[in-house]
């Protein structure tokens, strides 16, 4: 009965501690991130490829500045399951970037077009030189930092999102950060350099804001009209549904064989459940050894 009692003390200690973490992070600073319709929401989610083309659109001509992907080469981008560009278009994408190989006969490096299977570039030759070009900060690689980032949603949601392995919470965080700028409230006063931001834990945040309405030119439609809208929360929602893409590519082969395999043991353990039926029933109501 001891032991009873103390287990049961130590399972509600743990699920009022968890209860706790969003109050204890709200008091840090940091507003909870809207929930967004992602495409790849749920068991059956997958992506969006106009989304996906989109989001590497946004992320070449912003966040690559400052912000690497070393894990991802650019023949990624034309496998199934991602943005699907045509061969073509990834050589295409790829000789935008600049390589540094080498060296050469001379023994001297030297910068060529990037080609498909080069992994996309760092923006800085070194940490240094990444801290003083942004004030200090470090801006951190992009290629798993949809897995990365994430938020606790509290009592009872957390257990749900352990059940169902809930993974969209990096999605809206990222989302939430890119377009939560705001002016600080009066009497903060901010360091050169550091920015407000309303879902950032802290609200500070050294990163500015990088995104604004017809900031990047969508591809049109036949009838002359961008693809999507021009706007800073579609920019924002593009990229990161393109960095959680970077960051799992083969999330829609996952939850495919994911989805077979529950089938399977659904099935599997129907069979067992009916063969053991079988053979017991054939046993005599008072068999030896039985009661």
């Amino acid at each position: 009965m001891n032991l009873f009692r103390t287990t049961l003390a130590a399972c509600a200690a743990i699920i009022i501690g968890t209860a706790a973490i969003p109050a204890a992070q709200a008091a840090g600073g940091g507003t909870k991130p809207p929930e967004y319709p992602w495409s790849f929401d749920g068991p059956f989610g997958t992506f969006d490829r106009a989304q996906l083309q989109r989001g590497y659109k946004v992320f070449r001509e912003v966040c690559s500045a400052c912000h690497a992907m070393g894990l991802v080469r650019f023949r990624n981008l034309s496998q199934k399951g991602g943005p699907e560009f045509t061969e073509a278009q990834v050589r295409a994408l790829a000789a935008d970037f600049k390589i540094m190989d080498g060296p050469n006969e001379q023994g001297e490096m030297f910068e060529r077009p990037g080609r498909p299977s080069d992994a996309f570039p760092k923006p800085f030759p070194n940490e240094q030189a990444a801290r003083a070009a942004n004030g200090g900060a470090y801006p951190p690689d992009m290629s798993v930092l949809a897995k990365a980032r994430n938020y606790e949603r509290g009592f009872p949601l957390f257990l749900f999102d352990i059940l169902t392995q809930y993974q969209e919470g990096g999605p809206d965080y990222i989302k939430a950060v890119m377009t939560g700028y705001e002016d600080p409230p009066a009497g903060t006063t901010l360091q050169p350099g550091q920015n407000w931001n309303k879902y950032m834990p802290g609200n500070i945040i050294a990163m500015p804001n990088v995104l604004n309405d017809g900031q990047i030119e969508y591809p049109k439609g036949p009838d002359g009209k961008p693809s999507a809208p021009e706007t800073a929360k579609q920019y924002a929602a593009d990229v990161t549904a393109f960095l959680v893409w970077a960051a799992e590519p083969h999330m829609e082969q996952r939850k495919r064989i994911g989805f077979q395999v529950i089938v399977f043991l659904t099935l599997f353990a129907g069979l067992l459940y009916f063969t053991k039926k079988r053979i017991w029933s054939r046993l005599p109501e008072h068999a030896p050894g039985t009661h």
